[in-house]
């Protein structure tokens, strides 16, 4: 699973003494125990499609940061930034492409926006950028 990968991850950027990784890692599980935390209260168990959702997200939240970073100058943050963003996009899978994402769309029955969302989400999450998935269905 995911999240042992993680947890293996973060033990290892503690005994290479990698501050960047390790505070990334750090934060990443709290995201993640959180996230458990919210399943628990339905008896659910947190997926890959979960963390990786969380990953997407603080992506995201990183981009943002690093560009704030940018307009003021601060290089060495950007660097640090920048090297976060890369251990998160490790353990993302494979996105699917917008040519994947119509030829699903085109093998589905009803092509309608709700029914091809729930689809999605319930069979791609994770997996497939929602926004990607909205822009394809407009485009047909």
């Amino acid at each position: 699973m995911l999240y042992d990968e993680i947890k293996k991850a973060n033990v290892q950027a503690m005994k290479d003494k990698d501050a960047v990784a390790r505070s990334f890692y750090s934060v990443l599980l709290n995201k993640i125990m959180l996230e458990n935390i919210k399943k628990r209260e339905k008896n659910e168990e947190v997926t890959d499609a979960d963390i990786a959702n969380i990953l997407q997200k603080t992506i995201k939240e990183l981009e943002e940061e690093k560009q704030n970073y940018q307009k003021v100058g601060h290089q060495e943050e950007v660097e640090n930034i920048s090297k976060q963003i890369e251990l998160a996009k490790k353990y993302l899978p494979k996105m699917l492409s917008k040519e994947e994402v119509a030829d699903i769309i085109n093998s589905l029955e009803d092509k309608s926006i709700p029914s091809v969302m729930k689809h999605f989400k319930a069979n791609y999450n994770g997996k497939c950028d929602m926004r990607i998935v909205q822009e394809v269905l407009k485009s047909l």
